[in-house]
């Protein structure tokens, strides 16, 4: 149940970020903003390492590895995030962006031995089939030239962030979760930097308070706890188990919109949210008490 309850929470951390993105981005140039972000939140976790003498990654593998992280997560994954909210709309972009537990499924399998078996993988169908239900409003507008332009932004970070999730996996048995994340993000956080040194005015920066509530709220609990907390859950939970309560990140959005905006939504929506709880549950449901149900039923008592 607490490995639950964090994951849900990693979940609702990296919901937030969408619209402090979009805040930020009024104030500074895209990559010179991710790369800030990653950078911020990788310091933190390392300066609280420090404190609580975690101990450093050690080996050569251990430290490409973490540098192939962050070069999918923090890299591709930001490059990618920032970029595509110019090209997509936000239906596409959340489609698109949710087939990371799917390719992830995949990877896992070959890399990991990570098997789902039958209701795992309907629950992960069911799951996306209700991302697509929920964004079907924005899949049917128009889109102009820069669409695909858009779609390889958002498949560049999945792509990425796909790779790095298999990676935390690998690893994280092996090495201290604040270490690993801090690094990697600092590690990311410098190829962001060198291209946005190369491709953008990054003294352009406008530090207005928006900006800088953006930025901590990002680095902070957005990005530092949420690797963090990442990290630790992948220590001792399958990845198809946790990745596939990503499909909750579109929920906590529109729960985010009727909180604070005022939405309303249809019926549409309701039933796309029911197939991703359902989808999420099929996933995570015990074996042992999948296969007593299922006799139950089959017997009739």
């Amino acid at each position: 149940m607490l490995h639950t309850l964090q994951i849900v929470l990693v979940m609702f951390l990296w919901a937030i970020c969408f619209p402090l993105i979009t805040m930020g981005l009024q104030f500074a140039p895209h990559l010179t903003f991710a790369a800030m972000r990653a950078f911020i939140a990788g310091a933190t976790l390392l300066v609280i390492a420090l404190i609580l003498r975690r101990n450093q990654p050690k080996g050569r593998k251990n430290w490409f590895i973490l540098a192939l992280i962050g070069l999918g997560a923090t890299t591709l994954g930001f490059f990618g995030m920032f970029h595509a909210s110019e090209f997509v709309s936000p239906g596409i972009a959340t489609v698109v962006s949710n087939t990371q537990p799917l390719m992830a499924s995949l990877l896992a399998f070959f890399i990991l031995g990570e098997y789902l078996d039958t209701r795992g993988k309907w629950g992960m169908l069911l799951g996306f089939l209700g991302i697509v239900i929920i964004a079907l409003p924005g899949l049917l507008s128009t889109y102009g030239s820069a669409y695909l332009t858009g779609i390889g932004y958002i498949l560049l970070s999945a792509s990425g962030i796909t790779i790095s999730n298999i990676l935390i996996r690998y690893i994280s048995s092996q090495i201290d979760a604040l270490t690993a994340m801090g690094w990697q993000l600092i590690l990311g956080s410098i190829f962001l930097a060198l291209i946005a040194i190369l491709t953008e005015d990054t003294s352009s920066v406008e530090w207005s308070p928006e900006f800088v509530l953006s930025l901590v709220g990002l680095s902070l609990p957005g990005t530092a706890l949420a690797y963090w907390l990442w990290c630790h859950v992948l220590k001792k939970t399958e990845l198809n188990r946790a990745n596939v309560f990503s499909f909750l990140v579109p929920i906590f959005g529109l729960a985010m919109g009727i909180a604070f905006y005022e939405e309303t939504y249809d019926l549409l929506v309701v039933a796309g949210i029911s197939l991703i709880l359902l989808g999420i549950i099929l996933v995570n449901w015990p074996q042992k008490t999948w296969a007593w149900v299922a006799r139950l039923l089959v017997s009739g008592e």
